[in-house]
This record gives structure tokens, C-alpha cells and sequence, in this order.
């Protein structure tokens, strides 16, 4: 299998505390890639680190044989990887329209394609293309965000608990949107608190306990264990 993305030994550290301790895993490209773990295990600083926001303090990251380790974020979205960060951070004051299109900020060619296939995926950010962002509900802020970063024709995209704060049937079509897009070839590392759902969605999963991978396996192989049902999918071993 060919890895889109490698990571190795990877530490990051805010302080003196380190947040992630020499991890090292792989996503294989095509694939639906997930990082379970409970509020502070390090996923949100893994991906961030990825895409350049924090600096690691070791380790290699490899994106398709490149190493990104230390390059700015502007050069490592232009390689092909994305981010959807947690709380969806679309620009309030800023149409639906002119955020999508601030995710195609580093693009020299033409956004008419790629804008009819988010329309396609999202229908509701059609219709609502000159409705400022800040007036979405939180589901359709959800939909923009990863609309905008698909604008920037990613062939890694990287979604930070991207369910948070949404209601159960909106969390379902996120979900299906999620394989949406991995069905039409882009990869998927995802970072979700909702290891049900993200276990049921992935080919291969990680499990960060304290800044350090303690588990992986294939998403239906974690969903079978019987240490992750009793942390994280709220079944008690029998």
C-alpha cells in the first residue's frame, strides 16, 4: 500500500509540556485514516503540526516522499493538504461565496469546477452563496468550512472533531459527506471524539492516550476491542 502521508517520532511540545511523544504512524493513500483519543491526547496538536501551524520539536513528517517538518503552512497547503480546524472557523462577516473561495486563495486557475463539485456535495452553500457566513447554522458552518477546504484541491484532507456541537442527524450527514469525498479520491485523517462514528467510517485507526499512539488497527478492529468499547464507545467489558 502507498502511503500518502508518514510521520515519525513526531514530538511537539507548548512549554515545557509535551503534547505529543515521538509518534509515529501512516496513511495509506485513498484511505479514511482516524486519531480517537479522549480531550488532551495530542490529536488536534498532531494534525496541527502536519500542516505547519505548530512548529514539532523532532521527528519527520513525510507528505508523497516530501518532508514538511519546519516549512510554513502556505507551502505545505500548496504540496496538497488541508486542514478543517475544530470550531469550523468560517469568516463571520465574509458571504458563503467569498469564503469558499478563500480556500482556492493560493490557486492561479480556474475555481468553476471545483465550486460546481461543492455545490454538488453541499446544495444548501448554493443557495445560500451571498448569505454571510455568521448567519449559518452550525451544521451549514460545518458544511463550509469543509467546502472551503476542498477548494484547494487537496489530495490529503484533515478534519479536527469535525461533529462537535452538532445534532445526531446532522453528525450522520457530515459523515456521509466524509465518504463522499474519499469516494471521489481525496484521503482522510480524521480526529473525532465520536469514536463510533469515525470507527465505523475509517479503514485504519489510532488510539492517543497522553500524547503517545497505544493502539491501531483497522477501524472494525478497533470497534471490537474490548479496551477501546470500554473507553470510548461507552460499552463496559463484559
Amino acid at each position: 500500500m502507498n502511503n500518502i502521508l508518514e510521520v515519525k517520532d513526531l514530538n511537539v511540545s507548548y512549554g515545557g509540556i509535551k503534547a505529543v511523544k515521538e509518534i509515529s504512524f501512516h496513511v495509506p493513500k485513498g484511505e479514511v485514516v482516524t486519531l480517537i483519543g479522549a480531550n488532551g491526547a495530542g490529536k488536534s496538536s498532531t494534525l496541527r503540526s502536519i500542516v505547519g501551524l505548530v512548529r514539532p520539536e523532532g521527528g519527520s513528517i513525510q507528505f508523497e516522499g516530501t518532508e514538511l517538518a519546519g516549512l510554513p503552512t502556505d507551502q505545505i497547503v500548496s504540496k496538497g493538504i488541508t486542514l478543517v480546524p475544530e470550531g469550523r472557523r468560517v469568516f463571520s462577516d465574509l458571504t458563503v461565496l467569498e469564503n469558499l473561495k478563500i480556500g482556492a486563495y493560493m490557486r492561479k486557475d480556474s475555481l468553476d469546477e471545483d465550486l460546481n463539485w461543492v455545490h454538488d456535495l453541499f446544495p444548501r452553500l448554493k443557495e445560500r452563496s451571498w448569505q454571510l457566513a455568521g448567519t449559518l447554522s452550525g451544521g451549514e458552518q460545518q458544511m463550509l468550512a469543509i467546502g472551503r477546504a476542498l477548494m484547494s484541491k487537496p489530495e490529503l484532507i484533515m478534519m479536527d472533531e469535525p461533529s462537535l456541537g452538532l445534532a445526531p442527524i446532522i453528525v450522520q450527514g457530515v459523515f456521509d459527506i466524509i465518504k463522499e469525498i474519499n469516494k471521489q479520491g481525496v484521503t482522510i485523517l480524521l480526529v473525532e471524539q465520536n469514536a463510533n462514528m469515525a470507527l465505523k467510517a475509517a479503514d485504519l485507526g489510532y488510539v492517543m492516550e497522553t500524547g503517545q499512539i497505544t493502539l491501531s488497527g483497522t477501524g472494525k478492529e478497533l470497534a471490537e476491542n474490548e479496551e477501546v468499547k470500554a473507553a470510548y464507545l461507552g460499552k463496559a467489558k463484559s
